[in-house]
C-alpha cells in the first residue's frame, strides 16, 4: 500500500528536506577533509598551475589513491576542480588557502581545523548542560594559558586573527569618524592590523597596542612593515588589571565575545577609569537579532556556541551590550554595521 501521509496527518519530509539534514550531517567530515588538505599544504603545492593527483601525491610524499580521493572530495566542496580525469585545479575560493595570495585565509583554517580546538566540540553536551567551556574540562585548563604554554600555536592564534580581522580593516577607517580623535588605544589589538589600517588611512592620529605579552608577539613586525613604528606605543599588560591612560578612543574589537558578562564588566571598567569623560568607547562585533530571522544562515550563532567550546564567552543582541555597558560604567550610543561582507557592526558608547 503506497501513503502520502504519516499517521498523524503531516506531510513527510521531502527529498530537499532529507538532502540538507545529511549535508549537515556530514558537516564534520567536511572539516577534517578542508583541514587536511591545509596541513599538507595541497592548495599552495598546486598554485597557479593544474596537476594530476599522482603528481601531487609524489610531491606531498603521500598515498596515490588516496590522494585522488581527496582531491575528488575537494572538487565537492568547490575548493578545487577536476579540469580532466584526475587533474585539478584550484577555485577562487580554494585560492584562498594558499598562504602566498592576498586575502589569504590559511592560518585561519589552520586555527580553526586545529585537533586542539576540535576537541571541545567533541563534548558539546557537556557544555550545553553546564554553561562552562569545554575546553576546560578536556585540556585542563583556559585556552589562553594553552596558547601561552605553546608559543608555535599561539603565533599561529595571532595570525589566524589577523587573518580574520582582514575584512574590517579594509572597512573600519572609512565608515567610522577618527577625524575628532588624536590617540587611539586598541585593547586587545594583538598584532595591530586593525590598528595599523586606521592609522594609515588617518596620519594625524598616534595608537598605543595594548595585549599581552604573547598578544604582542608579532606586532613589532606588523608595525615597522607598516612604516607605523613611531606612531604606535606597545603597552604589555592585563585588561583584567588594568588598561592603559592617554587615550580619548578605546577600541575593543573581537574581545568582548571572548569573555563571560562579569569579565566583560571588568574590562570596561577598567577603561573607564582612564578614558576621559568626553572621550568614546568603540566595540567592534558582530551583532544577534532579538529572534533568529526565518531561513537565517549566519554563522555568528555558531560562533556564539564556538565561545561557549573554547573560552566560555558568547555573541550578544543589542541589548545585551546596552546592559553590558550600563555594568562598565558607559551609555550605549550608536549601532552601526559595517558593509556586508562583514559581519560586524560598530557599537559606540559614552562614559556615563
Amino acid at each position: 500500500m503506497t501513503t502520502t501521509a504519516s499517521d498523524d496527518g503531516q506531510e513527510p519530509a521531502g527529498r530537499d528536506e532529507r538532502n540538507a539534514l545529511v549535508q549537515l550531517l556530514f558537516g564534520y567530515t567536511f572539516t577534517q577533509t578542508l583541514g587536511a588538505a591545509v596541513r599538507l599544504g595541497v592548495f599552495e603545492r598546486i598554485g597557479d598551475t593544474p596537476c594530476t593527483a599522482a603528481g601531487l601525491a609524489a610531491d606531498l610524499g603521500t598515498q596515490p589513491q588516496a590522494t585522488h580521493r581527496l582531491l575528488r572530495a575537494l572538487a565537492g566542496l568547490q575548493l578545487l576542480t577536476e579540469t580532466a580525469p584526475g587533474t585539478f585545479a584550484t577555485t577562487a575560493a580554494g585560492d584562498l588557502l594558499r598562504p602566498d595570495v592576498p586575502g589569504t585565509l590559511t592560518a585561519l583554517a589552520r586555527m580553526l581545523t586545529d585537533p586542539s580546538l576540535q576537541r571541545g566540540w567533541d563534548v558539546l553536551e557537556e557544555g550545553i548542560r553546564t554553561g562552562a567551556p569545554t575546553f576546560d574540562t578536556v585540556f585542563g585548563t583556559d585556552f589562553f594559558s594553552y596558547l601561552r604554554d605553546r608559543p608555535e600555536l599561539s603565533a599561529g592564534f595571532n595570525a589566524a586573527m589577523s587573518q580574520a580581522t582582514q575584512l574590517a580593516a579594509a572597512a573600519l577607517p572609512e565608515h567610522y569618524d577618527f577625524g575628532r580623535f588624536a590617540t587611539v588605544v586598541d585593547v586587545g589589538g594583538g598584532d595591530g592590523t586593525l590598528l595599523s589600517a586606521i592609522l594609515r588611512a588617518h596620519p594625524h592620529l598616534r595608537g598605543i597596542l595594548y595585549d599581552s605579552p604573547e598578544g604582542l608577539a608579532q606586532a613589532p613586525e606588523r608595525l615597522a612593515r607598516d612604516g607605523l613604528t613611531d606612531r604606535v606605543a606597545l603597552e604589555a599588560g592585563d585588561f583584567f588589571a588594568s588598561a592603559p591612560p592617554g587615550g580619548d578612543l578605546y577600541l575593543l574589537k573581537s574581545v568582548i565575545h571572548d569573555w563571560n558578562d562579569e569579565q566583560c564588566a571588568t574590562i570596561l571598567r577598567h577603561i573607564r577609569k582612564v578614558v576621559p569623560d568626553s572621550g568614546t568607547l568603540l566595540i567592534v562585533e558582530p551583532l544577534l537579532p532579538p529572534v533568529v530571522p526565518p531561513g537565517s544562515t549566519d554563522l555568528t550563532y555558531f560562533s556564539d556556541l564556538n565561545m561557549l567550546v573554547t573560552v566560555g564567552g558568547r555573541e550578544r543582541t543589542a541589548e545585551d551590550f546596552a546592559a553590558l555597558c550600563a555594568q562598565g560604567g558607559f551609555r550605549l550610543g550608536t549601532i552601526t554595521p559595517l558593509p556586508r561582507p562583514n559581519a560586524f557592526h560598530l557599537i559606540e558608547a559614552a562614559p556615563a
